[in-house]
């Protein structure tokens, strides 16, 4: 076999291949069998029927057309590896010639993963919000414990603010009550803003048994973003009773004996809530930054592929939960079909863009993911998708997904090592020190980033 490589841009070939007849013998004896096991030819028992026979029943034509589409796999690959090419996605094959007993060509145009130079990148100065907790914040934190072990007794009087109403909706546009805008015994806080806009007004005032009818725009639903005529009526209202903020709350809502003990503690979590948003800032901030400092060519028909299976993910899945159609989405969203399109575009380049720039880094500094970290991220893996790690890493396996997690751990771990050369400041001008948070945050937004393109197209 012979083959040449032609360079028709930065990140797509074109292969020409041509195969001497004699190689593609193999593929003709699989041919035979395979025929030879799926027809009947009287005189001869199945399975061994003269290729001869079969040649004059079914046509020479048939067997090629068989053994070629079984050896161009092959073929490919091994040119391919001929010319140390990392190819994206599937070839456009195109058999240019083929003689009986003389020559197979073929050309195959596909694309391929650019050669990246990395940068100097010791260089990158990122500044984040720097870790400070108020004793406002502290407060807040308490108070939502608090929420948290309120109280409720029914009362006979109107509702009012901070109260506890269980309600009846019945939602209706243009006069007609939606299949899905109905329904019974949902419990309310006025005051909480978790429903309609509108309720508060309405039920404020109201005794069990009254009603009141309120326009409103739907959040969600078969009429999402439509105005619509709400009935409410109250069935119940209970007032809401809060502990009060002393010992006996702490060793109630903590293993704390003191109240103190219980905000030295908020105080801490608090802490370490804002070093891990911090930890994320900055990676954040120096992957844009990286972006930044490498040209990288775009593969046209891997992007293409990339921008479709974000916007079917979008539509089929993540609206198609809510209720919603595209258009309905873009009216919610006050954007137009142009501006979308161009967003999406700029996230699949994103993506695409920094998988290639952090799958390099990987082979550049030698990176390799041990099984202790693979496991690791398994499990945070699992977690956020709502299975065991059993159920998860059975559907990695059955799925040959383990490649992909390997990549997204290896990933993370060369997006760490820019952090850790970058200077990092916080918005005092402090140098913060991102060690103590590497093995939570290491993973955070290389996968997240790059996960769509890194999948290749499985979902990859």
């Amino acid at each position: 076999m012979k083959s040449a490589v032609e360079n028709l841009n930065p990140t797509r070939v074109r292969l020409t291949v041509e195969v001497p007849f004699e190689e593609l013998k193999p593929s003709l004896d699989a041919a035979y069998k395979k025929i030879n096991q799926q027809v009947t030819v009287p005189g001869f028992r199945k399975g061994k029927i003269p290729a001869r026979v079969i040649d004059q029943r079914f046509g020479r034509g048939a067997v090629l057309e068989e053994a070629v589409n079984d050896a161009l796999p092959k073929f490919y690959t091994e040119a391919v590896n001929e010319g140390d090419l990392n190819p994206l996605g599937q070839p456009d094959v195109d058999i240019t010639e083929l003689k009986d007993g003389e020559l197979l060509a073929f050309t195959a145009e596909v694309d391929i993963r650019p050669t990246i130079e990395i940068p100097d990148y010791s260089g990158i100065e990122v500044t984040v919000d720097a870790v400070e907790v108020s004793d406002e914040d502290v407060e807040k934190s308490v108070e939502q414990l608090r929420e948290r072990f309120a109280s409720t007794s029914p009362v006979e009087r109107a509702a009012a603010e901070g109260d506890v109403v269980t309600v009846d909706l019945e939602a209706k546009v243009g006069g007609e009550v939606l299949a899905d805008g109905v329904a019974k015994g949902v419990n309310y806080t006025i005051g909480s803003g978790e429903l309609l806009d509108g309720i508060d007004e309405a039920v404020k005032g109201l005794e069990a048994g009254g009603s009141a009818t309120f326009t409103s725009e739907l959040k969600g639903g078969s009429a999402a973003g439509q105005e619509a005529e709400v009935t409410v009526q109250v069935t119940a209202v209970q007032t809401r009773e809060l502990p009060e903020l002393d010992d006996e709350f702490a060793q109630m809502a903590s293993e704390f004996d003191t109240l103190e003990e219980l905000k030295a503690d908020s105080r801490k979590r608090l802490e370490r809530m804002k070093k891990y948003d911090q930890a994320t800032q900055a990676q954040e901030k120096v992957l844009d930054e990286l972006l930044k400092l490498v040209e990288v060519p775009m593969p046209e028909k891997l992007l293409a592929d990339e921008i479709n299976t974000r916007k079917h993910n979008l539509e089929h899945h993540q609206l198609g939960q809510m209720g919603l159609d595209l258009d309905k989405y873009l009216e919610i969203q006050g954007k137009t079909a142009e501006e979308f399109d161009a967003e999406l575009k700029e996230q699949a380049e994103k993506g695409i863009k920094t998988q290639f720039i952090l799958d390099e880094l990987v082979s550049k500094e030698k990176l390799s993911v041990g099984q202790e970290e693979l496991t690791e991220h398994l499990m945070r893996r699992a977690a956020s998708s709502g299975m065991s790690p059993d159920q998860f890493a059975k559907a990695v396996v059955e799925g040959g997904q383990v490649p992909m997690l390997v990549g997204e751990v290896a990933r993370g771990k060369a997006l760490a090592a820019v952090v850790e050369a970058a200077t990092v400041k916080d918005t005092n001008g402090e140098v913060v020190d991102l060690d103590e948070d590497d093995d939570e945050t290491a993973e955070t937004v290389a996968p997240a980033e790059a996960e769509a393109a890194a999948e290749e197209k499985s979902e990859a």
